[in-house]
C-alpha cells in the first residue's frame, strides 16, 4: 500500500483516508486477511460459534499500529505475503528530509492486546526474539467437531522508532506469523527471520504478485476509472485464492466479503455461499485453472456435511452447507451454482497425453497391425477421480432425484418449495434456475454406470415459460412487473446457457430490468449488461455497467454490497461479476466444445486487452479494437501448466471463416460473434 500519488494504474493513491474506516484496504492471500489499522484478522476455515452462530473467529493482530511522524518521511508498508500465507508484514522506510546533526523519533501508535472474544489466548515463551501467544477457538461449529487451533509469533513493535544523527534514512521490518501448531509457527518464522536476512522477504512477495499478473490481466483504453476499478477488483480477487504454488495450507473457500471481513454479525459472519461458485469462480476459471481447481476443491472438502444436511432434511445430498433456516432448507439453487461450476472446470481445461496402445491405421492404402503411439485428447477428468469431485457431482444428482415431483398434468418434475436467487420471495414451485447438469455426461465420460433417473430428471425438468408473453417468469405464478431482488431469471441465458431466441433473451431482460430492486446488492446489473452485449446493445451494456460500478468506494476501489456503502465488504461477488463482465466482452460462454465470444465494446473505451485466457491446455491474449479483434496464442514455454496444449482455431459464426492459431502468431478478424475451439483434424499413429 502507498499513499505517494503515482500515476501508475496499479497504485491507488490518496491524501487522506476515507472516513469510513471500513474502507481502508482489505489485504490477503487466500490464508490470512486484515483490514489495515484494524485490530482484529481472520484466518481461512477458522470459525467459532455454533449452527447459526457460526463465524470467522477474530483473531488479534499486532500489526495493527500507524505511523505518527512530523519532521521525517515515512513510508509504511503492510502485506499478506504472496508466497508465504502465514506470514503478514509491515516495513516502515523513514528517510530525514533536511540535513540534522539531531537525531529523529516517530511514534508507532497501536492499541494491539494478545485477546479475542472467541478464541482464549494464553502466552508462552519468546522464540527468537519473537512473542509468541496460541489458543483455541472457544465453541466447534457443531456438536462433537473440532475447536481450531491458533498459533501466533510475531516480531515485537516498539512504541518509537529512532532514525540517529548520523543516518540519511533507516528501515525496519515486523513480522507476523500464524499456523495451527507451534511446530508450524516456528518453522514458517525461521522462514520470515532467513527471508528478512537475506534482504528477500519483499522481493519475494513481488515476485510472486508479478507471476500472477504477468499470467493475466484485463486493461482498458479511454476510461481511467474503469481501468482502475478492473484491476482493484482482480487484485482483490486473486487475494481471497491461495498461491498458485502453495500445496501446505487447506483453502477454506471465498466468503462475499473475502477473509478480512466475517466477523459475529458481518458480512454474511465469513460463510462460503453460492457467490463463490457462480460470481468469483468464473472469471478465476478462464484465467487461473489451478486456482479455479482450488474451489472445486474445496467443494468436496465439505461433502460430508452437506450431505449430513441433506439427510437431517429427508433427502439424499446436497453440494454446501448453509444456516439451519428458510435459506438453508429452501434456497437449494446453490447444488446447481455448485455443479456449474464443476462443468466449467472440464469444458475449461483438456489434457493431451500418450497412450500406448495397438490399433489398425490405413497408412498409403496399406493396412497393418502394429503397437503404435496414439494420442489421446482428454479432459483434466483427475479432478473427479483423485481428486473425488465426482463424489459432489453424483450427490447432487442423487439430491435433485430425491428432491422433485412428479406432475401428470404436464409431464414434468417440479421442485416444490424453494426459494430463487430473488429473496423476496419463498416457498415458491419451480424456480427458473433451478436447473442441473446432466450428470450421466460426467458417468459416461468416466465410464461409470450412471442411473437413468438422472438424466431423465435433467431433461424433463420444469423450466417455467410463458407462450403468450414470450418470456419466462421467475417461478410458478410469478406475476409480470412484481418487484424483484436481484439478477435471476436472466442467469438463464448467462452463466446457465439455456438456448432461446434473441426475442425471448430481450423479452427476460426488458420484464426484470425496470422492476429489479435499484437497491439490490452490486452483481446484478453486470448480468443484465452481459445479456445487452449478447444482443448487441452496447450503449444499453455501458448503462448499466456503470451503474454495476457505483459500488466501488474509493480511493482504494473497495466494493460495498449495495451503492450508498451499505452491506459486506469487500464485496467480491460483485468484483467477479465485473471481471467476469469485461473478459465476457470477448467470452460469452464456456460451452461443452468451445468458447463463445460476441464482442462489443461500450462506446468509451478504445481498447479493450485480456491475456491470459486458459482453454484447453493453452493461453491467449485478446486485444479488441472498435473494428477488429486480435488474437495472439502464446508459446508454449508462456503457458501455464505442463501438458501439451491443444491445437486451436477461431471460427467466425457469419462467414463459417476457420482461421488456425499457431503460437506467437497474431491473427487479425472482424469484431463479430465466433468461437474458439478445437482444429479438427484426422487421427494419426505411427510404429514405436
Amino acid at each position: 500500500m502507498s499513499f505517494e500519488e503515482v500515476e501508475d494504474p496499479y497504485i491507488f493513491s490518496t491524501d487522506t483516508l476515507p472516513s469510513d474506516r471500513r474502507f481502508l484496504p482489505p489485504l490477503a492471500n487466500g490464508l490470512l486477511g486484515w483490514r489495515v489499522y484494524n485490530n482484529i484478522m481472520h484466518i481461512g476455515g477458522v470459525y467459532n460459534g455454533e449452527g447459526g452462530r457460526c463465524h470467522r473467529a477474530d483473531v488479534p493482530c499486532p500489526l495493527a499500529v500507524r505511523v505518527d511522524s512530523a519532521s521525517v518521511s515515512v513510508t509504511q508498508s503492510l502485506y499478506s505475503h504472496r508466497h508465504y500465507p502465514n506470514m503478514m508484514v509491515m516495513e516502515v522506510l523513514m528517510v530525514r528530509q533536511v540535513t540534522s546533526e539531531e537525531p529523529i523519533t516517530v511514534n508507532l501508535v497501536g492499541s494491539f492486546t494478545p485477546q479475542s472474544k472467541d478464541i482464549v489466548f494464553e502466552s508462552g515463551p519468546d522464540y527468537k526474539g519473537g512473542s509468541y501467544i496460541n489458543g483455541k477457538v472457544s465453541t466447534a461449529e457443531y456438536p462433537g467437531g473440532s475447536c481450531p487451533a491458533v498459533h501466533l509469533i510475531w516480531t515485537p513493535i516498539p512504541p518509537t522508532l529512532m532514525l540517529n544523527a548520523d543516518q540519511s534514512q533507516g528501515r525496519w521490518g515486523f513480522v507476523l506469523v500464524v499456523a495451527n501448531s507451534l511446530e508450524s509457527a516456528e518453522a514458517k518464522y525461521d522462514v520470515s527471520l532467513d527471508l528478512m536476512a537475506t534482504g528477500n522477504l519483499r522481493p519475494s512477495h513481488e515476485k510472486a504478485w508479478k507471476e500472477l499478473w504477468l499470467q493475466s490481466t484485463v486493461e482498458v483504453t479511454g476510461s481511467d476509472s474503469l481501468c482502475k476499478a478492473l484491476i482493484g477488483s482482480m487484485f482483490y480477487l486473486l487475494s481471497a485464492f491461495p498461491s498458485i504454488n502453495d500445496t501446505s495450507s487447506s483453502f477454506g473457500g471465498v466468503s462475499p466479503g473475502g477473509l478480512s471481513n466475517g466477523g459475529d454479525g458481518q458480512d454474511y459472519w465469513g460463510h462460503i455461499f453460492w457467490d463463490q461458485d457462480i460470481w468469483m469462480y468464473p472469471g478465476i476459471a478462464l484465467f487461473y485453472p489451478k486456482l479455479a481447481r482450488s474451489v472445486l476443491e474445496y467443494r468436496v472438502g465439505t461433502v460430508e456435511g452437506a450431505r449430513d444436511n441433506a439427510q437431517k432434511q429427508g433427502f439424499k445430498c446436497q453440494a454446501g452447507r448453509c444456516p439451519e433456516d428458510i435459506y438453508g432448507q429452501q434456497e437449494i439453487h446453490i447444488n446447481g451454482d455448485v455443479t456449474l461450476a464443476f462443468q466449467h472446470y472440464l469444458y475449461l481445461t483438456e489434457v493431451r497425453s500418450l497412450i500406448p496402445t495397438h490399433c489398425h491405421s490405413v497408412s498409403f492404402s496399406l493396412l497393418y497391425k502394429t503397437p503404435c503411439v496414439m494420442i489421446s485428447l482428454l479432459q483434466d477428468l483427475s479432478m473427479f477421480t483423485e481428486g473425488k469431485g465426482k463424489e459432489v457431482i453424483y450427490g447432487v444428482a442423487d439430491y435433485w432425484v430425491s428432491r422433485v415431483s412428479w406432475n401428470p398434468e404436464d409431464k414434468k418434475y417440479h421442485l416444490l418449495g424453494v426459494m430463487p436467487p430473488d429473496e423476496y420471495y419463498y416457498n415458491v414451485t419451480t424456480q427458473c434456475t433451478q436447473t442441473q447438469w446432466p450428470n450421466s455426461e460426467l458417468a459416461e465420460l468416466l465410464q461409470d454406470p450412471a442411473p437413468k433417473e438422472w438424466k431423465e430428471v435433467a431433461d424433463q425438468l420444469k423450466i417455467p415459460f410463458d407462450e403468450e408473453s414470450q418470456y419466462h417468469p421467475e417461478y410458478d405464478g410469478y406475476i409480470k412487473g412484481h418487484p424483484v431482488k436481484q439478477a435471476d431469471t436472466v442467469m438463464l441465458g448467462y452463466p446457465l446457457g439455456l438456448e432461446m431466441s434473441p426475442e425471448i433473451r430481450r423479452n427476460d431482460l426488458e420484464a426484470y430490468e425496470p422492476v429489479t430492486d435499484p437497491d439490490g446488492p452490486a452483481m446484478t446489473w453486470g448480468m443484465f449488461a452481459i445479456g445487452w452485449l449478447e444482443l448487441g446493445e452496447a450503449e444499453k451494456a455501458q448503462h448499466l455497467l456503470e451503474k454495476c460500478f457505483k459500488n466501488i468506494q474509493r480511493p482504494f476501489q473497495v466494493w460495498s454490497e449495495s451503492s450508498d456503502g451499505s452491506g459486506a465488504v469487500n464485496f467480491l461477488t460483485g468484483m467477479g461479476d465485473s471481471c467476469k463482465l469485461c473478459s465476457l466482452v470477448i467470452l460469452a460462454s464456456v460451452q461443452k466444445e468451445c468458447l463463445a465470444f460476441s464482442p462489443h465494446l461500450p462506446k468509451d473505451i478504445s481498447e479493450l486487452c485480456v491475456r491470459g485466457v486458459s482453454y484447453l491446455g493453452s493461453q491467449m491474449d485478446w486485444l479488441l479494437r472498435k473494428d477488429e479483434v486480435c488474437i495472439i496464442l502464446r508459446e508454449q514455454g508462456q503457458t501455464a501448466g505442463s501438458t501439451k496444449p491443444c491445437d486451436l482455431q477461431v471460427v467466425l459464426k457469419a462467414s463459417g471463416t476457420k482461421i488456425p492459431l499457431t503460437p506467437g502468431k497474431p491473427v487479425t478478424f472482424p469484431l463479430e460473434p465466433g468461437c474458439v475451439c478445437k482444429l479438427v483434424s484426422m487421427s494419426f499413429c505411427w510404429p514405436l
